[in-house]
């Protein structure tokens, strides 16, 4: 019984609270505020009631015209810019591991060109053979500019 009391006491309440209140002066000048306005008094809505329904958005067209949207059309278009911009974001994100990846590849081989062992190829016969200093300069500074480029 006390539980239906107090749902009932509730409901009251939240029935009060979604009325629409108004803000008024009056004769004397004294603001009062209210969901029934006194007949005469210029009034003024302190927020829109909440069973009206939101007004669509407007959409614009290509000749620059606007029509309403309707709720589900309005979602679609919400739920496609989403997608939108968690598929950049995810783009982004691959771009920037690939730039972060290429960084690191770059700077171990200048640090394996740097290190002073002696460092092999193959030939076109598929023998191993060893690179000398000379050979090895043209090629350090290439890969300076690769960390420089890549490590931005």
């Amino acid at each position: 019984m006390t539980k239906a009391l107090l749902f009932a006491v509730g409901l009251a309440f939240a029935a009060t609270a979604l009325a629409q209140q108004y803000k008024w002066v009056d004769q004397n000048g004294k603001v009062g505020y209210g969901d029934i306005p006194p007949p005469g008094a210029q009034a003024t809505p302190l927020r829109p009631p909440v069973s009206a329904p939101a007004a669509p958005a407007p959409a614009a067209k290509k000749d620059g015209s606007t029509t309403a949207l309707s709720p589900e059309a309005a979602f679609r278009k919400r739920q496609q810019e989403q997608q939108e911009k968690e598929a950049k974001a995810a783009k982004e994100r691959a771009d920037a591991e690939t730039k972060r990846v290429d960084c690191e590849q770059a700077k171990a081989s200048l640090r394996t060109l740097q290190s002073g062992q002696r460092i092999s190829t193959t030939n076109a016969d598929g023998e191993r053979v060893f690179i000398d200093d000379e050979q090895l300069d043209p090629k350090e500074a290439r890969r300076a500019r690769a960390v420089n480029d890549s490590c931005k």
